[in-house]
């Protein structure tokens, strides 16, 4: 039972993640900042998202409830020219 009650928050707390960072190796000036976000802006689970140049990440913030899995990220990063080194949620 405790397994099951395990599995089942660590389940809950992913699939509503509402911070989501991403550090992406590859970005160096302010255009890549504006491709990614212009990238991200479409989707429409993306309540608002950040980009630093400085630190390489890419902050996602989305929609109450919704969330965007890591497979979708990466296909985003990497048609957008760049590397995903590593996601993290909040």
């Amino acid at each position: 039972m405790k397994k099951l009650l395990v599995i089942l928050l660590l389940i809950s707390a992913n699939a509503f993640a509402d911070e989501i960072s991403v550090k992406v190796q590859g970005m160096v000036c302010s255009m890549c900042a504006q491709g990614i976000k212009k990238k991200f802006t479409e989707i429409k689970e993306v309540k608002a998202i950040d980009v630093n140049l400085d630190q390489k990440v890419v902050s996602i913030s989305t929609e109450e409830g919704k969330n965007i899995d890591d497979e979708t990220i990466k296909r985003i990063i990497t048609e957008a020219g760049y590397n995903v080194a590593n996601i993290e949620r909040k």
